[in-house]
């Protein structure tokens, strides 16, 4: 009797680019297969801590049984983490087709300035794309033409927020922050809403959340964070924050 091969975890090597190095994870996703079998083998509970679902994403390496998008999202995020120019974060798609809506999640990537993804689907271009988008918008857009193809209509895009590299966090992961009714609004507006949810995003890398201050407008994507322990804007950032 044969046994079934257990692909090897990939592991982050310093030669290699990061594209590279999400390729190796998409590479061995796909090792894993997608999961046709309509049972699920691993249960997601959006609500629970990083922590939790970094233990059922050991789980699914230990395993190696196939999966669908949901645990795709959750094995890429354990597979990326202690990468910390590499931030990830959730987009979410309603669709529409045949009188029936469909759901789906892939795993935005965000690194050197570029965005993509990784991910799982039944359809080859509905679930990782190359570190090669220069705006979140072109890479939602690039989605959903794929999904064109397919005679679905995107009606529901959301976004999440980036997941702390702390595996062992309590914190849930944000899973939409962001929710855009995109069949009812023109991709200028698309364009608009997301552009200005990706810099706000990216404000928060330079800038942690306890530090929010009126300067963050003025600053346009510059770091703060030398000017961090000063005691004042801090104790007013705090205050800020509870609005």
């Amino acid at each position: 009797c044969v046994q079934p091969s257990v692909p090897p975890v990939p592991n982050y090597k310093l030669s290699m680019s990061i594209p590279e190095w999400l390729q190796a994870i998409q590479t061995y996703m796909k090792m894993l297969q997608y999961n046709h079998t309509g049972t699920q083998f691993f249960e997601i509970r959006k609500t629970r801590p990083l922590s939790g679902l970094m233990e059922t994403a050991k789980e699914m390496t230990r395993e190696s049984l196939p999966i669908k998008c949901l645990e795709a999202v959750i094995l890429g995020i354990y597979l990326t983490n202690g990468q910390p120019s590499v931030e990830r974060f959730p987009i979410s798609f309603k669709t529409h087709f045949s009188g029936n809506y469909f759901h789906h999640v892939v795993l935005g990537i965000y690194c050197n300035g570029r965005y993509g993804s990784l991910g799982m689907s039944r359809r080859s271009d509905l679930m990782d794309k190359p570190l090669a988008y220069r705006t979140l918008s072109d890479l939602i857009f690039e989605f959903e033409d794929s999904y064109k193809k397919y005679l679905h209509s995107v009606k529901k895009v959301k976004i999440g927020l980036y997941v702390p590299h702390e595996p062992h966090s309590f914190q849930p992961i944000e899973w939409k922050q962001l929710v855009l009714n995109v069949s009812k609004m023109m991709r200028t507006e698309v364009r608009k809403e997301l552009e200005k949810f990706a810099r706000d995003m990216r404000m928060k890398i330079l800038k942690p959340s306890s530090a929010h201050s009126p300067v963050k407008e003025r600053s346009r994507g510059k770091s703060l964070s030398p000017r961090r322990r000063q005691g004042s804007p801090q104790r007013r950032a705090c205050r800020r924050d509870k609005s």
